[in-house]
């Protein structure tokens, strides 16, 4: 059969089903494929909290959203193009995304009426006028998935276990997407059990032909790739360029780096990441619980090494005295928080922006830290990087801020030439350096940067003392003098609020702009996206973007003040905006979901068209 093809600029699919149905699996291989092809790509997975949800309930509904297009894009979209449902748990919970006249992808063999009823169907909304607005494509991929694997030697349950396959080689067909990689993936993955790469193989090579044959799909699609920098691009997640950062900020060091973490989602894949990079120096350790990560961590970095660890705002709180005691020995830390929807134990697998007041404020006494936020997946590797930096240059705690949908979306990267990378390396302590020559002062500071020498452990003459009580100034010794004290807590503020950072960016292509919209994180993609919108509309807008929080750019007042509106969306009830107002007396217009998902590019579009009408 000859089938048209159409050419798209762009396409968003959603998969979607139970949590045990392969729908992470088969939107990373989705995305993988695209990825090869060249085009830009965003993803946004979404899974349920529970390890195994109530198989066919809306509470074990998982899903993978792929965005892809033939531009740059900044966001996973706001809305599917496409919805492959494996069951009607998952058409129910995803069925409000969709606009009107999106395809429809539906396991029929699924919506049994134990199944509907589970989730609330009378009766299956594919017999009435329910879809009737939708293009729906009723495929038996249960069934057909198991005929197709009727001679290989599998039982029916890891056959019927291979339809995510069969759906990922239709939607490669309908697509034009390659599948060579993902035949090789399948390989490695069950390596150790050929029967399984066979059943695998099979399952998705018929679902290729599938939609090859079938008259049910009459149009094939495809993108072109987008116009990119020349270079070498690699497919990444947020998580795995924050931990390749952080290899990459031991070898530009030179020193070892130590993860110290207790697993917690969204943050326990950094670990999983390093722990295979032992051959760069690095060595991790699952702690016990977070007070012993973090404890280890700063054993670490007084050690040497470059201390870091990872968890989600929760772990936060309980590591918040010693990273308070990394504040009083003035030594360098990082800790990566990978944000999710709170409080308390919360939404573990949702996103919200809701730890920037711990992170600045959330520990006793004054004890300031650095903080910064990476923007997107890719940017988290140079966040990184800058962490790092900056904690081993100022001796300082820095808390990187990164969230649930930077962590688990993905995009392409471009690699860095390695030598462009910063320079790192540390001069340790190696002699005496007060007046006498035979005295080691500790807290003596370098007049530029007011940070302290750092002296390993053992090395002869630097012997010092550490401990949370406070320090004299130079000598290191336990003082309780209120001068010293408020001194050194005056020091300590100002080696933050000294360190340079690079001044903010604005995005102003008219030059004409009245409003301005600030954001921080992972909003950097919806906001972009919606000024792009308000701009095709004819309007001028300008946006910018912190990056770092703590300290913040110098010339962040005089940008504020110089519009008359400042926009700032968050996925919390405004903690940037507080700020902002407190040190910047800017009445910044606040506006604020945590609802645990990403903006949609078009709700802020809207919200920036009536701040316009009313300067």
């Amino acid at each position: 059969m000859t089938k048209q093809i159409r050419q798209l600029d762009r396409v968003v699919i959603r998969f979607a089903g139970d949590s045990g149905d392969g729908m992470q699996l088969t939107g990373d291989r989705f995305t993988s494929e695209t990825a090869q092809l060249g085009n830009d790509i965003s993803t946004l997975p979404n899974f349920p909290a529970e390890i195994r949800a109530p198989a066919g309930t809306l509470p074990g509904v998982s899903s993978f959203q792929v965005h892809f297009a033939d531009y740059d894009i900044l966001t996973p979209g706001d809305a599917p193009n496409v919805l492959v449902a494996m069951n009607p748990a998952a058409l129910k919970a995803n069925l409000a995304d969709l606009p009107r006249g999106a395809d429809i992808i539906v396991n029929t063999d699924e919506f049994t009426k134990r199944n509907l009823a589970k989730v609330g169907y009378q009766g299956s909304p594919l017999d009435d006028d329910s879809l009737a607005g939708y293009v729906v494509h009723p495929v038996a991929l249960t069934s057909m998935t198991i005929g197709a694997l009727a001679e290989h030697p599998v039982s029916k349950k890891d056959a019927e276990r291979s339809k995510n396959m069969f759906a990922l080689g239709l939607l490669s067909w309908m697509y034009s997407r390659p599948y060579e990689s993902t035949l090789r993936f399948l390989e490695r993955k069950f390596a150790a059990r050929p029967e399984l790469v066979a059943a695998n193989v099979a399952a998705f090579k018929a679902g290729w032909n599938f939609g090859e044959t079938t008259e049910n799909f009459a149009v094939r699609y495809e993108v072109k790739p987008a116009k990119m920098k020349p270079g070498t691009y690699r497919n990444i997640t947020g998580n795995a360029a924050l931990s390749l950062g952080l290899v990459a900020a031991g070898v530009r060091s030179g020193l070892p780096v130590f993860l110290g973490a207790y697993p917690i989602t969204p943050a326990s894949d950094i670990l999983h990441e390093l722990s295979k990079h032992k051959r760069f120096g690095v060595l991790t350790m699952q702690a016990e619980d977070e007070i012993a990560a973090v404890g280890a961590a700063l054993g670490a970095s007084y050690g040497g090494s470059l201390g870091v660890t990872t968890t989600s705002g929760p772990g936060v709180a309980l590591k918040s005295e010693t990273i308070s005691l990394a504040v009083a020995l003035e030594l360098p830390l990082v800790i990566v928080d990978v944000q999710r929807a709170g409080p308390s134990t919360g939404m573990p697998t949702k996103t919200e922006q809701a730890d920037l007041n711990m992170a600045l404020y959330g520990r006793h006494g004054e004890a300031p830290v650095a903080v910064i936020a990476p923007r997107s997946p890719s940017d988290c590797f140079f966040a990184a990087l800058e962490a790092a930096r900056i904690a081993l240059t100022y001796r300082t705690p820095v808390i990187l801020l990164s969230d649930n949908y930077v962590a688990n979306g993905s995009e392409p990267w471009l690699l860095p030439d390695v030598e462009s990378l910063p320079d790192l390396r540390v001069d340790f302590a190696t002699e005496p350096n007060g007046e006498d020559g035979t005295t080691f002062l500790p807290y003596l500071r370098d007049p530029e940067t007011l940070a302290r020498p750092w002296a390993i452990p053992g090395t002869a003459g630097l012997e010092h003392r550490i401990g949370g009580l406070e320090k004299a100034d130079k000598t290191g010794d336990i003082s309780y003098d209120p001068a010293n004290h408020d001194f050194m807590v005056r020091t300590r503020a100002a080696r933050i609020e000294t360190i340079p950072v690079p001044d903010i960016e604005v995005e102003d292509p008219d030059g004409d702009a009245r409003v301005l919209v600030l954001g921080w994180g992972s909003t950097y993609g919806p906001i972009g996206a919606a000024c792009r919108g308000v701009r095709q509309r004819g309007l001028s807008i300008a946006q910018a973007h912190l990056r770092h929080m703590a300290p913040m750019p110098a010339n962040l007042g005089e940008v504020l003040r110089s519009y008359d509106r400042v926009v700032i969306p968050e996925m919390n009830l405004g903690q940037l905006a507080h700020v902002i107002r407190a040190r910047y007396l800017v009445d910044a217009i606040s506006y604020n979901q945590v609802r645990g998902l990403p903006f949609t590019a078009a709700e802020l579009e809207t919200t920036l068209e009536e701040v316009l009408k009313n300067v």
